[in-house]
């Protein structure tokens, strides 16, 4: 099964899906895969333009061979904010799409607290655009500790 997770910036998706995932699944994280690509010592939520690129080469193909393996074991893929398109595709692959929200007032502290200030404007785009979607999120959770 092919699991899609959206929400906002820092809104718990990486813990979403730590509380359900088994070691043998494939989770496809750009911020993981960013801070893998990165040299020693870089922030966990890593924003610099040129590996951002290159981290979602490597989302895209990892995702492309993932898919391939998904009757055999869930493949988690975050995709924050996908654009129609990409949630056609998902649909096609008749992939299970969860949004995880634990409220705007939540995710902005959050996001003032731990992120890069460029991720307020990302987490307003997210709420503007949900409020249109027809993705429903998840009940409220605890997330990491923050």
């Amino acid at each position: 099964m092919l699991y899609v997770i959206t929400g906002p910036p820092a809104a718990g998706k990486s813990s979403w899906i730590q509380a359900r995932a088994k070691p043998t699944d494939v989770v496809i994280d750009l911020d993981r895969i960013t801070l893998a690509l990165s040299g020693p010592g870089a922030p966990n939520w890593n924003q610099d333009e040129i590996l951002r690129k290159v981290a979602l080469r490597a989302r895209f193909a990892a995702l492309d061979e993932a898919i391939k393996h998904r009757d055999r074991t869930d493949v988690y893929l975050i995709h924050t904010m996908p654009s129609p398109k990409a949630l056609a595709r998902y649909r096609r692959l008749e992939a299970k799409v969860v949004a995880v929200d634990p409220g705007r007032d939540i995710v902005m502290q959050r996001v003032r607290d731990m992120r890069h200030e460029g991720m307020i404007a990302v987490a307003t785009r997210w709420y503007n655009r949900q409020a249109k979607a027809k993705v429903q999120p998840v009940g409220r959770q605890a997330s990491r500790a923050w």
